[in-house]
């Protein structure tokens, strides 16, 4: 099988009139046709969204290099113009307290640095040997076990809530919960009530896990952020949303990267092959930043709003301008990745922006990578004949979400 994309690809389809356009016909894991057109023909171009305003669609990787650090691009999701993803988000914006996730400097820069320190590089490195004991423990459970398995509920779920847990200080035996509250959370398609009861839900756990962590601290996130809330660093709400986030984001994101990057690299033999049989840690790293460069798995864009007037080529964004920044888009751009479509572990791919860009780049990009590093360089190494247990068609796609994924993934070897 050729390691050029092997999904069947649409022909064109004109212009965007909205964004997302999820095509059924297209290939699950590539970017939409028309973005990619659009990436081609107008780069920066007006689209329509949801709610019938016209944000404007930024697809190239060097526009986006250039706005998402530019501090007239705000994250204020306050602004009335900016482009929610839909009626949920516009709705709780007013009630959701101000995080990283929807502030500017300085504020965004006081709320960052108090909940930084656990993931800069030193840190997260010392728990290598962690993650390779909860990886080599779920293979092993996995090989032992019945097969076909899902690949998902076996695996892919379990290492990264394992981590997350063990990493903030929450009971995994609570796994089922918040795996299930974090899904219809970031749910697009969930009844807006169930959502708001997940989330509710959600915050009440966590502040009772802050409150324990208060009288009794453990060597954990949970416990360095009850410990900024006594020494009046931040707030005790903004240490449960903050908790709340990282929580979501600390296993949903991972897990379908799990799933679908190894159905990316069965879909693509040769480079299968190349990293299960090397040792090189270099290489290793290298494939997980292709593969996020690739997949790509935020299938919303990045959502931002301009607080001034914004000159860019021959555009002008005017002040309280809706923008959304297709990531994929970027990803698979000739002019920085040629051959975009073609999955490649030996192409420099650390300029990718899988995790974003700029001063609200993903906070858990450095956990993020060494979970899949030490899975990636297990996995396929101590499951060699692992392949597809049904056809790659029937694998259903769930596209509901901030991130795309699948609904299972049956696999044997």
């Amino acid at each position: 099988m050729s390691d050029v994309l092997s999904c069947p690809v649409s022909g064109a389809s004109g212009p965007l009139p909205e964004y997302p356009l999820p095509r059924a016909d297209e290939c699950p894991l590539a970017p939409a046709r028309a973005a990619q057109e659009l990436r081609a023909e107008k780069p920066i171009t007006r689209v329509r969204i949801w709610n019938g305003s016209t944000p404007w669609l930024i697809t190239r990787h060097a526009d986006q290099r250039a706005l998402l650090p530019d501090p007239r691009v705000s994250d204020d999701d306050l602004d009335p113009g900016f482009p929610y993803v839909n009626a949920h988000r516009a709705e709780i914006a007013p009630v959701t307290p101000r995080l990283i996730t929807n502030t500017d400097a300085p504020e965004h820069t006081r709320l960052r640095r108090t909940v930084n320190a656990p993931f800069v590089v030193k840190r997260i490195e010392k728990m290598r040997e962690p993650v390779q004991k909860i990886v080599d423990e779920l293979v092993d459970r996995m090989l032992d076990g019945p097969r076909p398995v899902d690949l998902l509920q076996a695996f892919a779920l379990p290492v990264p809530s394992l981590v997350i847990a063990e990493l903030l200080g929450v009971p995994y035996t609570d796994h089922d919960f918040f795996q299930r509250s974090s899904s219809l959370v970031l749910d697009g398609c969930a009844p807006p009530e169930e959502a708001r009861r997940a989330s509710g839900e959600l915050v009440a756990y966590l502040d009772d896990l802050i409150d324990r962590k208060t009288t009794g601290p453990g060597e954990d996130v949970l416990s360095e952020m009850a410990g900024r809330v006594r020494a009046g660093e931040m707030t005790r709400t903004e240490a449960v949303h903050m908790g709340v986030a990282m929580l979501i984001a600390g296993h949903e994101t991972t897990a379908t990267m799990i799933s679908l990057g190894t159905l990316a690299l069965l879909q693509h033999p040769a480079q299968l092959a190349l990293l299960r049989e090397t040792d090189d840690p270099k290489l290793i790293a290298n494939a997980v930043d292709e593969v996020l460069r690739y997949l790509t798995i935020v299938q919303t864009g990045v959502r931002r709003v301009a607080k001034d007037d914004i000159e860019i080529g021959d555009v002008v964004i005017r002040k309280g301008d809706g923008i959304v920044f297709d990531l994929h888009a970027a990803n698979w751009d000739p002019e920085v990745f040629p051959e975009a479509e073609r999955l490649d572990i030996t192409r420099p791919a650390r300029t990718h922006q899988a995790f974003g860009y700029g001063p609200h780049q993903c906070l858990g990009q450095n956990l993020a990578r060494l979970e899949l590093q030490v899975v990636y360089g297990t996995l396929y190494r101590r499951v060699p004949t692992l392949r597809l247990a049904v056809p790659v068609e029937d694998l259903e796609f769930d596209h509901t979400g901030t991130t795309y994924g699948v609904h299972s993934m049956p696999v044997a070897w």
